[in-house]
């Protein structure tokens, strides 16, 4: 279900923010925004929102330099497309993580973007979901993956370099730029559903196969459960 709270455009900002939620606002930037938009609930397209702003603020924290260790377009367009795997707009024929990055991947070829850009965002969305390889990959694919667990909230242990890069009264404000609207369960009903439609989508003991084992088997998975229990720091 789609919720009615409309998403913020790419041209607003809060007014006292420093440009904190300013996002890019190239053509490319702003036409994934747009397929974003149309084609995830507005749960999931604000979560892919927020782990730019999330995996940008850590950055300088673990010492990567914009325009130096990697390309802010670059990790925009790779959070902002990391779940469209889970909208209609995947095929549905592999690990959502996997579909997602190929449909990004003929997004952002369909645009012109120029074939090495392309294969760095796919590796980053196709890892997203993956723990521990994707810091050992490059700045773009780690920024990525941390983007995305710091806004689930460190269900499953938050490193002090995400407290540093994110204290409280900053992610209030990235989080009342861009609504929860219980992002959690939407990603992970998103996750199960995509899993349940076909056996090549959720193999043993990947991510998308364990969420599909532990919703039958439990009815909720380990990672809902915490959040329930206050293991996030933004809750659902």
């Amino acid at each position: 279900m789609t919720l009615t709270n409309p998403v913020p455009s790419q041209k607003e900002t809060l007014t006292d923010d420093g440009g904190l939620v300013t996002l890019p606002g190239t053509p490319l930037a702003v036409a994934a925004l747009a397929l974003v938009q149309g084609a995830e609930t507005q749960a999931i397209a604000n979560h892919s929102v927020r782990s730019f702003l999330f995996a940008r603020l850590l950055a300088p924290h673990v010492g990567l330099v914009s325009g130096e260790d990697f390309d802010e377009e670059l990790l925009y367009l790779s959070c902002v497309l990391h779940d469209v795997g889970l909208s209609p707009l995947a095929k549905r024929d592999t690990r959502f993580e996997v579909d997602g990055a190929d449909r990004a991947a003929e997004f952002l070829s369909g645009q012109g973007l120029e074939a090495k850009k392309v294969d760095a965002v796919w590796q980053a969305i196709a890892l997203h979901n993956t723990a521990v390889i994707p810091e050992r990959m490059g700045a773009l694919t780690s920024l990525t993956y941390q983007g995305v667990a710091i806004d689930f909230g460190g269900v499953l242990g938050l490193p002090d370099s995400h407290l540093a890069a994110v204290p409280l009264q900053i992610g209030a404000v990235i989080n009342d730029a861009y609504p929860r609207f219980d992002m959690a369960t939407s990603v992970i009903d998103a996750v199960a559903d995509h899993a349940a439609a076909n056996p090549d989508n959720a193999p043993r003991y990947t991510p998308p196969g364990e969420v599909l084992r532990e919703r039958r088997e439990f009815g909720a998975t380990f990672a809902e459960k915490l959040i329930a229990d206050g293991g996030s720091r933004w809750g659902n």
